[in-house]
């Protein structure tokens, strides 16, 4: 008989996955033989010292259950975090619910979002106003491609300062890092057609406060409430 034929008559040596396969089908295995847990030995990665199969595992579960806890942790910060927000959109819209002077609305809006919301610089813009409110100041100032610019946004625009116009609206232009831009917009009672008649503008020196990446929902809910308030000035 040749080598060849004797090498080809030999069993396949058993593998890693076939030892597995084996133990995770039988798991009656360890019930024979419940010695072989506490005789396993394996390194601990918290250290150079060997541990039991059975201190290990406790070990993966320990460390499971901190991440849980941090999850939980995390998940509760943000539900304590929205019930502060929502807290103070409700005084945002209970203010402007009560606010009787129309002249000054647009400066209660901005005045309420910087204090309530700690926002360092807040602009507010409205075009296509009654006749009666045509000279003031949040009236004036806006030019066509600033008004296309905010017509055209289908969300609030976050970012960093790149010189855009409502900047210069700002009592401090130069302290800007980023910025968000607000549209306000009503929708037609008769044809339902949206329109965009004015913006708001939310400041910061903060580069990374308002970023391209974060959530725009509670800007979108500002925008809202601004946009019905300012509805009584058209």
């Amino acid at each position: 008989m040749t080598t060849t034929s004797i090498h080809s008559s030999l069993p396949d040596p058993i593998t890693e996955d076939d030892i597995a396969d084996y133990l995770i089908n039988t798991p009656e295995f360890f019930e024979r033989r419940a010695e072989l847990l506490a005789a396993v030995q394996l390194t601990s990665p918290h250290s150079v010292r060997t541990v039991s199969l059975q201190e290990r595992q406790a070990n993966l579960l320990r460390e499971k259950i901190k991440m849980l806890e941090s999850r939980i942790m995390d998940m509760i910060r943000n539900v304590n975090d929205n019930m502060v927000l929502s807290d103070k959109l409700l005084m945002l819209a209970k203010t402007l619910l009560t606010c009787t002077d129309t002249h000054a609305l647009p400066n209660v809006i901005a005045s309420e979002i910087a204090n309530r919301f700690f926002v360092p610089q807040v602009g507010i813009k409205v075009w296509g106003v009654s006749p009666v409110y045509a000279s003031a100041d949040f009236a004036q100032g806006v030019s066509d491609d600033a008004k296309l610019f905010v017509t055209s946004l289908i969300e609030p625009f976050c970012g960093v300062n790149t010189g855009l116009e409502a900047i210069s609206w700002l009592p401090d232009p130069k302290a800007v890092a980023s910025l968000a831009i607000l549209p306000l917009r009503t929708t037609g009672s008769a044809d339902g057609v949206i329109s965009t008649f004015g913006l708001l503008v939310l400041a910061s020196p903060d580069s990374q406060r308002y970023n391209s990446t974060i959530g725009t929902d509670f800007l979108v809910r500002i925008a809202e409430l601004a946009s019905a308030a300012l509805t009584k000035l058209r």
